[in-house]
């Protein structure tokens, strides 16, 4: 090998957009479900998780009185249940 670095380029503004739209199609889908799983949560804080993992755990935490590994725990086992994927 000639020691020559291939340049990767960043994705484009195009790309990072249709990426989170894609994201933000998918949550719209699960987001009923999530209520169903998890009745505590209202619509203010569907608005703020808005298809963010961390922000779903962290709410579970907030309206449940769970623990972290605990409301990571429930979202891993209603991912797998329901084949959702961030």
């Amino acid at each position: 090998m000639s020691g020559t670095k291939r340049a990767v380029n960043p994705p484009n503004d195009e790309d990072v957009i249709m990426n989170k739209d894609e994201i933000g199609g998918n949550w719209k889908q699960f987001k009923g479900k999530a209520k169903e799983q998890w009745g505590k949560l209202t619509d203010d804080d569907m608005t703020v998780i808005e298809g963010k993992r961390d922000q779903l755990v962290g709410k579970i935490q907030e309206r449940y009185g769970y623990e972290k590994d605990q409301a990571e725990k429930e979202v891993s086992d209603w991912e797998h249940k329901n084949d959702y994927r961030w």
